[in-house]
């Protein structure tokens, strides 16, 4: 017969807190003294100074007169420097035997990554106006450039995405799954940092969207909610020897991947200008221009 619970004998403060560290050193869960995680409030700071700077206006900051827009610039590029580089640093430090004030090499790292991430802006800033254009010529409903920069949960997804895929490529750790990990609690859709997408990306209406690590995804490609880019489940134990390997499907240009359609596979290959359609399942190669739809539509 079971005991009653509430016969149970409350363990003390000292007996849990034994109990606990013993648990900590056994599953190598606990930061040594002197380590510190990326906070997450920094690094949305980080990610809204730069979405301002991608997107002026787009975190609700008033717009600075003409006479001191580059004063204005370079003020918040001197404070995203000093935020990001520090929560890059405790990225980069989480492995370092070191304790994080005693440790050079790895803030020498963190600046020099962060300069050169600096550098990329510009062209990050390019890259975040195509996905714009192509979310407005891609929804009939969108009025103007402006309502889909501000409003649209793809666009947003998006400009996370290519921080951190720019961030993860550079050789940061951590913050870049932080930053999307952040956009798939405010949107809906998660994108690993680690994929690899084109130009003029747009993900519709987008919540429930997956794309995994090693995803590749071309030009002009179009994708609605309920859409998963993933990999072939394995057997328990065989999961962790696939990390270094392609898992997830390419996408080449101009396809077009209607909502809730599942496809799967690294060696899975959809060809240019195919058309998946919605609630079907993939997990075979596409030739250019081909058409799936789901065999149980009457």
């Amino acid at each position: 017969m079971n005991s009653d619970p509430n016969e149970e004998t409350p363990r003390s403060n000292c007996e849990l807190a034994d109990v606990l560290a013993a648990s900590y050193q056994t599953t190598g869960v606990l930061l040594s003294a002197g380590h510190e995680l990326p906070s997450r409030v920094a690094v949305a700071s980080a990610l809204e100074i730069l979405r301002e700077l991608m997107l002026p206006g787009s975190a609700g900051c008033p717009a600075p007169p003409a006479a001191m827009l580059r004063s204005s610039l370079e003020g918040r590029l001197a404070s995203l420097r000093v935020l990001l580089t520090e929560q890059v640093c405790r990225g980069l430090h989480v492995d370092c035997p070191l304790p994080q004030a005693m440790c050079d090499q790895c803030q020498t790292q963190a600046t020099q990554l962060v300069a050169r991430f600096f550098n990329r802006v510009p062209d990050l800033r390019q890259e975040v106006l195509l996905d714009v254009q192509a979310a407005f010529e891609g929804d009939p409903a969108a009025r103007s450039l402006i309502e889909v920069a501000w409003c649209y949960p793809g666009v947003r997804a998006v400009t996370v995405y290519r921080i951190a895929h720019t961030l993860l490529t550079l050789g940061a750790q951590i913050v870049p799954r932080m930053m999307t990990e952040q956009a798939h609690t405010e949107t809906g859709i998660d994108i690993h940092p680690g994929a690899r997408i084109g130009q003029s990306f747009f993900i519709d209406h987008g919540t429930g969207v997956v794309i995994g690590e090693t995803s590749t995804i071309g030009h002009r490609v179009r994708i609605y909610q309920g859409v998963t880019l993933g990999a072939i489940s394995l057997p328990t134990g065989k999961t962790r020897q696939q990390a270094n390997r392609k898992r997830h499907p390419t996408i080449e240009d101009d396809v077009l991947i209607y909502a809730n359609a599942t496809i799967l596979g690294g060696e899975t290959v959809i060809g240019r200008g195919s058309i998946i359609g919605g609630n079907t399942w993939v997990t075979e190669s596409v030739p250019p221009g081909g058409r799936v739809s789901n065999p149980c539509r009457g």
